[in-house]
């Protein structure tokens, strides 16, 4: 189960349950695949639904980083995604969420 005080939020890749968050080092890596703008923009497109699917891609990613995974982003490209773009999405904005949410408030998102 994921452990929302450690920001954890699940993924099911491929038939394989992943624990992701947003760890300092995947936080920095993510600003890296972002490019141009600050995690506080990044925030800001997830908030008002201006995000598109490279970011959503890029939080992927940087979540399975920080829960272990020694992957390449190449490696999601045809990867099976339980639930689809939708459920990747919702976990992304998780991740987020979770990432920058006081710990009073890490149990209101179950």
């Amino acid at each position: 189960m994921a452990n929302p005080w450690r920001g954890e939020v699940a993924l099911t890749i491929d038939g394989k349950r992943h624990l992701m968050r947003l760890t300092l080092g995947a936080l920095a890596e993510l600003e890296t695949q972002i490019g141009s703008g600050t995690l506080v923009e990044l925030v800001q497109r997830f908030e008002t639904g201006g995000f598109n699917t490279r970011d959503v891609l890029a939080l992927v990613v940087a979540g399975l980083r920080g829960g272990g995974w020694q992957g390449q982003t190449k490696d999601l490209l045809d990867a099976e995604i339980a639930g689809g773009p939708m459920a990747a999405t919702r976990a992304a904005a998780e991740l987020l969420a979770r990432a920058f949410m006081l710990p009073e408030h890490a149990d209101a998102g179950q």
